[in-house]
């Protein structure tokens, strides 16, 4: 689980769709942006998708706020809970249909742990996914 994670794209647009796709089997959708006119200074436009339990106030969610990356900025690694295997894989099959790259499809990754489940992706702006289902974790609700 993750709380919130700002990724900063060089396509607002195109990569709103990647991500809405990308995460859909997780639960996760658009839900809204943040104007940077009506907050301080330094603080950017921030366009939200989040899972379904974020902005509920029922129990602990979590959000990726895209912004408009800026010259120099670098890209960002972000794992992403799955409670199942086959969350995994739905996951990356989804990414990868949005036009996503490859960069492992879903496998045991036993030389982090056993029961370590996870695969790969990034998007066209350089930045990583990784969606991973721990069989140590209990499940989320």
């Amino acid at each position: 689980m993750i709380d919130h994670v700002y990724i900063s794209v060089t396509d607002i647009d195109k990569s709103l769709a990647f991500y809405s796709e990308a995460l859909k089997p997780l639960g996760w959708s658009i839900f809204g942006n943040y104007d940077s006119a009506s907050g301080p200074e330094g603080v950017p436009d921030l366009y939200g998708i989040g899972d379904d339990t974020y902005g509920k106030g029922k129990a602990v969610g979590s959000s990726i706020w895209l912004r408009q990356r800026k010259p120099g900025e670098t890209g960002l690694y972000l794992g992403i809970v799955c409670d199942t295997n086959e969350l995994v894989d739905a996951a990356y099959a989804a990414a990868i249909k949005a036009g996503g790259i490859d960069e492992g499809k879903p496998a045991d990754r036993t030389y982090f742990a056993r029961g370590y489940y996870a695969a790969n992706v990034a998007d066209f702006d350089g930045n990583r996914l990784e969606f991973v289902h721990k069989a140590w974790n209990p499940k989320r609700h």
